[in-house]
């Protein structure tokens, strides 16, 4: 019986401090076996992963799936180039827009979805520095309202 639902396996945050993220889509990904073994081990980095057109085909790069223990002869290279499966109207859309605009096509999140692995993407602009630093204070402020209003409560 497959799982229904979906379940998070690893998460970029990193990606959400460097960039503002202005479009989310969802792709599958080309995984051989031991690779999805390793996955649903969460044995999984997106920290340093980004995307690219060549071709007509959309490549996720830097992604690390850790090898799988038991997978001896069958075990890939973890760092190597795997391909997103989107439409092809998609995927020429997001090309045109990545090219014009210069903006960046960086992963969010993996996860699981009805017992696929699926990518959610993120169409991204990177941020400068002064914009992390007003994120921070923002995120610092919030913070410290909520603890005075914890203690106000108490």
């Amino acid at each position: 019986m497959r799982s229904k639902g979906t379940k998070t396996i690893a998460e970029n945050r990193k990606a959400r401090h460097e960039y503002f993220v202005l479009e989310t889509y969802e792709a599958g990904i080309e995984l051989v076996g031991t690779e999805v073994k390793s996955i649903r081990n969460g044995s999984v980095n997106l920290k340093d992963s980004w995307c690219s057109v060549d071709k007509g085909e959309l490549f996720i790069r830097g992604m690390h799936i850790s090898p799988y223990e038991k997978g001896n002869i069958f075990n890939k290279d973890p760092l190597r180039v795997r391909r997103l499966l989107m439409h092809k109207k998609e995927i020429n859309k997001l090309y045109g827009t990545l090219k014009q605009d210069g903006l960046s096509l960086i992963p969010l999140s993996l996860y699981f979805k009805d017992s696929r692995v699926k990518v959610q993407l993120g169409l991204c602009k990177g941020k400068k520095l002064y914009d992390k630093r007003a994120d921070s204070a923002k995120r610092d402020a919030k913070r410290e309202i909520d603890r005075n209003l914890k203690i106000r409560n108490q």
